[in-house]
Protein backbone atom coordinates (compact mmCIF):
# COMPACT_ATOMS: atom_id res chain seq x y z
CA UNK A 1 0.00 0.00 0.00
CA UNK A 2 1.50 3.39 -0.56
CA UNK A 3 2.34 5.42 3.00
CA UNK A 4 2.60 8.66 4.05
CA UNK A 5 4.52 9.08 7.01
CA UNK A 6 4.22 12.40 8.40
CA UNK A 7 6.21 12.54 11.58
CA UNK A 8 9.09 10.80 12.73
CA UNK A 9 8.44 7.21 13.79
CA UNK A 10 10.78 4.02 15.41
CA UNK A 11 13.21 4.02 12.49
CA UNK A 12 12.88 -0.27 12.78
CA UNK A 13 9.36 0.34 11.76
CA UNK A 14 9.70 2.61 8.92
CA UNK A 15 12.57 -0.37 7.51
CA UNK A 16 9.72 -2.80 7.89
CA UNK A 17 6.81 -1.05 6.43
CA UNK A 18 9.74 -0.33 3.33
CA UNK A 19 10.06 -4.05 2.96
CA UNK A 20 5.76 -4.57 1.89
CA UNK A 21 4.87 -1.04 1.52
CA UNK A 22 5.52 2.09 -1.43
CA UNK A 23 6.48 4.52 2.00
CA UNK A 24 7.33 8.27 1.71
CA UNK A 25 8.38 10.65 4.71
CA UNK A 26 7.77 13.78 5.16
CA UNK A 27 8.49 14.78 8.45
CA UNK A 28 8.14 18.44 9.58
CA UNK A 29 6.75 19.11 6.30
CA UNK A 30 4.26 22.04 5.51
CA UNK A 31 0.77 22.26 4.62
CA UNK A 32 1.47 22.07 0.73
CA UNK A 33 4.29 19.99 1.18
CA UNK A 34 1.94 17.11 2.27
CA UNK A 35 -0.52 18.06 0.07
CA UNK A 36 1.59 17.42 -2.52
CA UNK A 37 3.15 14.23 -1.29
CA UNK A 38 -0.64 12.56 -0.15
CA UNK A 39 -1.93 12.79 -3.73
CA UNK A 40 -1.79 9.25 -4.55
CA UNK A 41 -1.25 7.37 -0.65
CA UNK A 42 -3.43 5.33 0.98
CA UNK A 43 -2.68 5.24 4.42
CA UNK A 44 -1.28 8.59 6.37
CA UNK A 45 0.90 7.87 9.86
CA UNK A 46 1.25 10.90 12.09
CA UNK A 47 2.23 11.74 15.97
CA UNK A 48 1.34 15.20 17.46
CA UNK A 49 2.87 18.26 16.16
CA UNK A 50 1.31 18.19 12.84
CA UNK A 51 -1.77 19.47 11.87
CA UNK A 52 -3.47 17.10 9.77
CA UNK A 53 -6.07 19.73 7.92
CA UNK A 54 -8.81 19.45 6.24
CA UNK A 55 -6.67 21.09 3.19
CA UNK A 56 -3.90 18.11 3.83
CA UNK A 57 -6.59 15.51 3.75
CA UNK A 58 -8.46 16.97 0.53
CA UNK A 59 -5.44 16.56 -1.34
CA UNK A 60 -5.23 12.95 -0.47
CA UNK A 61 -7.93 11.65 -2.10
CA UNK A 62 -7.01 7.73 -2.17
CA UNK A 63 -6.38 7.78 1.68
CA UNK A 64 -8.33 5.21 3.41
CA UNK A 65 -6.53 5.13 7.02
CA UNK A 66 -5.07 7.66 9.35
CA UNK A 67 -2.80 6.07 12.12
CA UNK A 68 -2.44 8.38 14.92
CA UNK A 69 0.65 7.10 16.50
CA UNK A 70 -0.44 8.27 19.77
CA UNK A 71 -3.57 9.31 21.87
CA UNK A 72 -4.85 12.78 20.82
CA UNK A 73 -6.53 13.47 17.63
CA UNK A 74 -6.80 17.57 18.11
CA UNK A 75 -4.62 18.03 15.24
CA UNK A 76 -6.99 15.98 13.08
CA UNK A 77 -9.87 17.46 11.01
CA UNK A 78 -12.18 15.00 12.57
CA UNK A 79 -15.47 16.31 10.46
CA UNK A 80 -13.45 15.58 6.95
CA UNK A 81 -12.69 12.20 8.47
CA UNK A 82 -15.97 11.66 9.54
CA UNK A 83 -17.70 12.81 6.23
CA UNK A 84 -15.41 10.82 4.24
CA UNK A 85 -15.29 7.73 5.56
CA UNK A 86 -11.95 7.45 6.56
CA UNK A 87 -10.53 5.23 9.27
CA UNK A 88 -8.87 6.32 12.24
CA UNK A 89 -6.39 3.89 14.39
CA UNK A 90 -4.80 5.52 17.14
CA UNK A 91 -2.49 3.70 19.55
CA UNK A 92 -2.94 5.22 23.09
CA UNK A 93 -1.16 2.68 25.51
CA UNK A 94 2.27 2.83 25.14
CA UNK A 95 3.05 6.83 25.00
CA UNK A 96 0.73 7.01 27.86
CA UNK A 97 3.21 4.96 30.22
CA UNK A 98 5.65 7.53 29.41
CA UNK A 99 3.47 10.12 29.75
CA UNK A 100 2.77 8.68 33.31
CA UNK A 101 6.06 8.47 34.31
CA UNK A 102 7.26 11.79 33.29
CA UNK A 103 4.22 12.99 34.61
CA UNK A 104 5.32 11.79 38.25
CA UNK A 105 9.35 12.85 37.50
CA UNK A 106 8.19 16.71 37.63
CA UNK A 107 6.13 16.00 40.36
CA UNK A 108 9.32 14.45 42.52
CA UNK A 109 11.46 17.74 40.78
CA UNK A 110 8.73 20.12 42.11
CA UNK A 111 8.87 18.58 45.30
CA UNK A 112 12.45 18.22 46.09
CA UNK A 113 13.16 22.02 43.83
CA UNK A 114 15.67 19.36 41.80
CA UNK A 115 16.07 22.31 39.23
CA UNK A 116 17.31 24.91 41.89
CA UNK A 117 19.52 22.10 43.44
CA UNK A 118 21.32 21.16 39.81
CA UNK A 119 22.01 24.85 39.13
CA UNK A 120 23.12 25.96 42.32
CA UNK A 121 26.05 22.99 42.66
CA UNK A 122 26.92 23.84 39.03
CA UNK A 123 27.65 27.72 40.06
CA UNK A 124 29.76 26.17 42.63
CA UNK A 125 27.01 26.45 45.34
CA UNK A 126 26.29 23.73 48.01
CA UNK A 127 23.15 24.98 49.38
CA UNK A 128 22.13 22.02 50.99
CA UNK A 129 20.63 23.79 54.06
CA UNK A 130 18.32 26.13 51.33
CA UNK A 131 16.38 22.74 50.14
CA UNK A 132 13.94 21.93 52.35
CA UNK A 133 11.64 20.04 49.92
CA UNK A 134 8.04 18.20 50.74
CA UNK A 135 7.59 14.32 50.20
CA UNK A 136 5.13 13.14 48.31
CA UNK A 137 4.06 10.50 50.38
CA UNK A 138 1.11 10.97 52.45
CA UNK A 139 -0.42 14.11 50.18
CA UNK A 140 -2.75 14.26 47.90
CA UNK A 141 -2.86 13.67 44.29
CA UNK A 142 -5.72 15.10 42.29
CA UNK A 143 -6.22 13.72 38.46
CA UNK A 144 -7.83 15.39 36.18
CA UNK A 145 -9.01 13.22 33.59
CA UNK A 146 -8.82 9.72 35.36
CA UNK A 147 -8.98 8.24 32.12
CA UNK A 148 -5.83 5.80 29.95
CA UNK A 149 -3.25 8.18 30.97
CA UNK A 150 -4.39 10.28 34.19
CA UNK A 151 -5.23 6.29 35.43
CA UNK A 152 -1.68 5.36 35.09
CA UNK A 153 -0.66 8.40 36.99
CA UNK A 154 -2.77 7.69 39.90
CA UNK A 155 -1.55 3.85 39.82
CA UNK A 156 1.68 5.63 40.42
CA UNK A 157 0.76 7.78 43.10
CA UNK A 158 -1.01 5.31 45.22
CA UNK A 159 2.00 3.10 44.96
CA UNK A 160 4.40 5.46 46.64
CA UNK A 161 1.72 6.34 49.52
CA UNK A 162 -0.27 9.25 48.25
CA UNK A 163 -3.94 9.80 48.48
CA UNK A 164 -5.32 9.62 44.86
CA UNK A 165 -8.91 11.47 43.68
CA UNK A 166 -9.86 11.64 40.23
CA UNK A 167 -12.61 12.58 38.08
CA UNK A 168 -14.20 11.62 34.95
CA UNK A 169 -17.37 12.96 33.01
CA UNK A 170 -19.65 9.80 33.85
CA UNK A 171 -18.95 8.82 37.31
CA UNK A 172 -20.70 5.32 36.91
CA UNK A 173 -20.69 2.56 39.56
CA UNK A 174 -18.28 0.72 36.95
CA UNK A 175 -16.33 3.59 36.50
CA UNK A 176 -15.91 4.24 40.10
CA UNK A 177 -15.17 0.56 40.72
CA UNK A 178 -12.70 -0.02 38.10
CA UNK A 179 -10.48 3.77 39.47
CA UNK A 180 -11.22 2.12 43.23
CA UNK A 181 -8.94 -1.29 41.72
CA UNK A 182 -6.35 1.11 41.14
CA UNK A 183 -6.56 2.62 44.49
CA UNK A 184 -8.74 5.99 42.53
CA UNK A 185 -11.34 7.78 44.34
CA UNK A 186 -13.95 8.93 41.90
CA UNK A 187 -15.30 12.03 42.96
CA UNK A 188 -16.73 15.19 41.68
CA UNK A 189 -13.77 17.69 39.70
CA UNK A 190 -14.35 20.41 42.31
CA UNK A 191 -13.47 18.30 45.33
CA UNK A 192 -10.45 16.75 43.06
CA UNK A 193 -9.15 20.77 42.76
CA UNK A 194 -10.01 21.93 46.42
CA UNK A 195 -8.06 19.08 47.86
CA UNK A 196 -5.15 18.11 45.99
CA UNK A 197 -1.01 18.94 46.53
CA UNK A 198 -0.61 18.09 43.14
CA UNK A 199 -2.97 18.41 40.47
CA UNK A 200 -2.21 16.77 37.36
CA UNK A 201 -4.09 16.98 33.87
CA UNK A 202 -4.78 14.86 31.11
CA UNK A 203 -6.87 16.20 28.76
CA UNK A 204 -7.21 16.53 24.99
CA UNK A 205 -7.53 20.30 23.72
CA UNK A 206 -11.33 21.18 22.80
CA UNK A 207 -13.21 23.93 22.02
CA UNK A 208 -14.52 22.99 25.99
CA UNK A 209 -11.28 22.14 27.53
CA UNK A 210 -9.60 25.68 26.11
CA UNK A 211 -8.16 27.73 28.80
CA UNK A 212 -10.36 25.35 31.29
CA UNK A 213 -7.38 25.96 34.08
CA UNK A 214 -8.09 29.35 34.10
CA UNK A 215 -7.78 31.88 36.72
CA UNK A 216 -10.98 30.72 38.08
CA UNK A 217 -9.87 27.00 38.34
CA UNK A 218 -6.61 28.79 40.23
CA UNK A 219 -8.15 30.40 42.57
CA UNK A 220 -9.84 27.36 43.74
CA UNK A 221 -6.78 25.38 44.27
CA UNK A 222 -5.25 24.15 47.88
CA UNK A 223 -2.87 27.15 48.93
CA UNK A 224 0.82 25.73 48.60
CA UNK A 225 -0.10 23.47 45.66
CA UNK A 226 1.79 22.49 42.62
CA UNK A 227 0.10 22.02 39.15
CA UNK A 228 1.75 19.44 36.56
CA UNK A 229 -0.14 19.67 32.63
CA UNK A 230 0.95 16.90 30.65
CA UNK A 231 -2.59 17.30 28.75
CA UNK A 232 -2.21 19.80 25.44
CA UNK A 233 -0.80 23.62 24.99
CA UNK A 234 -4.14 25.92 25.65
CA UNK A 235 -5.86 23.63 28.55
CA UNK A 236 -3.95 26.20 30.95
CA UNK A 237 -4.37 29.36 30.65
CA UNK A 238 -0.82 30.29 30.89
CA UNK A 239 -0.73 33.84 31.86
CA UNK A 240 -3.67 33.11 34.58
CA UNK A 241 -0.99 30.44 35.65
CA UNK A 242 2.04 33.29 35.76
CA UNK A 243 -0.36 35.29 37.87
CA UNK A 244 -1.07 32.79 40.40
CA UNK A 245 2.59 32.15 40.92
CA UNK A 246 3.43 35.21 41.06
CA UNK A 247 0.74 37.93 42.17
CA UNK A 248 -1.75 35.31 44.35
CA UNK A 249 0.74 33.07 44.85
CA UNK A 250 -2.16 30.34 45.35
CA UNK A 251 0.31 28.07 43.93
CA UNK A 252 3.59 26.70 44.87
CA UNK A 253 5.00 25.55 41.58
CA UNK A 254 4.44 23.82 38.47
CA UNK A 255 5.74 21.80 35.58
CA UNK A 256 4.16 21.95 31.57
CA UNK A 257 5.38 19.21 29.40
CA UNK A 258 2.92 20.66 26.97
CA UNK A 259 2.88 24.69 25.82
CA UNK A 260 0.12 27.16 24.14
CA UNK A 261 3.00 28.02 21.44
CA UNK A 262 5.14 25.12 20.51
CA UNK A 263 7.68 26.13 18.33
CA UNK A 264 11.57 26.38 17.67
CA UNK A 265 12.28 30.27 18.92
CA UNK A 266 9.39 30.66 21.46
CA UNK A 267 10.14 31.17 24.72
CA UNK A 268 7.27 31.07 27.32
CA UNK A 269 5.85 33.60 29.20
CA UNK A 270 6.29 31.03 32.68
CA UNK A 271 9.97 31.05 31.55
CA UNK A 272 11.96 33.37 33.82
CA UNK A 273 10.07 31.53 36.71
CA UNK A 274 12.22 29.56 39.26
CA UNK A 275 9.36 27.65 40.86
CA UNK A 276 8.63 26.44 36.88
CA UNK A 277 9.68 23.23 34.99
CA UNK A 278 9.56 23.73 31.47
CA UNK A 279 9.77 20.84 28.67
CA UNK A 280 9.36 20.54 25.56
CA UNK A 281 6.69 18.34 24.88
CA UNK A 282 8.58 15.12 25.64
CA UNK A 283 5.80 13.04 27.34
CA UNK A 284 5.78 9.92 25.03
CA UNK A 285 8.94 10.95 23.58
CA UNK A 286 11.02 7.43 24.98
CA UNK A 287 12.90 4.97 23.27
CA UNK A 288 10.98 2.12 24.67
CA UNK A 289 7.41 3.71 24.15
CA UNK A 290 8.14 4.64 20.65
CA UNK A 291 9.52 1.16 19.45
CA UNK A 292 6.11 -0.37 20.91
CA UNK A 293 4.28 2.26 19.08
CA UNK A 294 5.92 1.21 15.67
CA UNK A 295 5.67 -2.48 16.00
CA UNK A 296 1.74 -1.14 16.70
CA UNK A 297 1.78 0.41 13.36
CA UNK A 298 3.62 -2.48 11.70
CA UNK A 299 0.83 -4.73 13.04
CA UNK A 300 -2.35 -2.54 12.25
CA UNK A 301 -0.53 -2.18 8.30
CA UNK A 302 -0.14 -5.72 8.25
CA UNK A 303 -4.34 -6.25 8.92
CA UNK A 304 -5.42 -3.41 6.92
CA UNK A 305 -3.62 -4.70 3.86
CA UNK A 306 -4.73 -8.11 4.41
CA UNK A 307 -8.44 -6.65 4.51
CA UNK A 308 -7.89 -4.93 1.70
CA UNK A 309 -6.58 -7.82 -0.29
CA UNK A 310 -9.30 -9.81 1.09
CA UNK A 311 -13.03 -8.58 2.13
CA UNK A 312 -13.51 -11.51 3.92
CA UNK A 313 -11.09 -11.08 6.63
CA UNK A 314 -11.80 -8.61 9.51
CA UNK A 315 -9.43 -6.11 9.64
CA UNK A 316 -10.07 -6.35 13.96
CA UNK A 317 -11.20 -9.30 16.37
CA UNK A 318 -14.10 -6.53 16.90
CA UNK A 319 -16.06 -4.93 14.70
CA UNK A 320 -15.23 -0.95 14.94
CA UNK A 321 -16.74 1.00 17.41
CA UNK A 322 -17.21 4.77 17.56
CA UNK A 323 -15.68 7.51 19.45
CA UNK A 324 -17.98 8.60 22.44
CA UNK A 325 -19.29 11.85 21.12
CA UNK A 326 -17.86 11.81 18.19
CA UNK A 327 -20.43 9.70 15.61
CA UNK A 328 -18.75 8.39 12.90
CA UNK A 329 -15.49 8.48 13.86
CA UNK A 330 -14.19 4.69 13.75
CA UNK A 331 -11.85 3.46 16.42
CA UNK A 332 -10.73 0.37 17.62
CA UNK A 333 -8.92 -0.39 20.89
CA UNK A 334 -10.26 -2.50 24.41
CA UNK A 335 -13.58 -2.04 26.25
CA UNK A 336 -11.85 0.06 28.72
CA UNK A 337 -13.20 3.44 29.54
CA UNK A 338 -10.07 4.46 30.32
CA UNK A 339 -8.95 3.79 26.62
CA UNK A 340 -10.76 6.25 24.61
CA UNK A 341 -11.91 10.32 25.27
CA UNK A 342 -14.63 11.12 27.96
CA UNK A 343 -16.55 14.17 28.55
CA UNK A 344 -15.79 15.30 31.96
CA UNK A 345 -18.96 18.05 32.82
CA UNK A 346 -16.57 19.80 35.35
CA UNK A 347 -18.96 21.55 38.74
CA UNK A 348 -16.61 24.35 38.54
CA UNK A 349 -16.82 27.19 36.40
CA UNK A 350 -19.47 25.08 34.18
CA UNK A 351 -15.86 23.74 32.45
CA UNK A 352 -15.64 20.43 30.50
CA UNK A 353 -13.22 18.41 30.05
CA UNK A 354 -11.81 15.10 28.30
CA UNK A 355 -9.97 12.71 29.75
CA UNK A 356 -7.23 10.79 27.84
Amino acid sequence: MRILIASSIAPEAVAQLRMHHDVVCAFNASEDKLKTLGHDREVLICRSGVTISAAVLAGAPALKLIIRAGSGTDNIDLNYVRQHGIQLERIPEPGAKAVAELAFALMLALARNLLYADQALRQGHFAKHELNGYLLRGKVLGIIGAGNIGSLVGEMGAAWGMKVLGCVENPAPAVATELAQKQIRLTDCREVIAKADFLSVHVPLTAATRNMINAAVLSQMKPGSYLINMARGGVVDEQALYQALTEKKTVRGAALDVHQVEREGHISPLASLPNVILTPHIGAQTIDSQREIGGRIVEIMDSFAAYAISTERNFAVAAPRLYPGRPGVAWRGSDSFADYPQTIEMNLAAVKCIAF
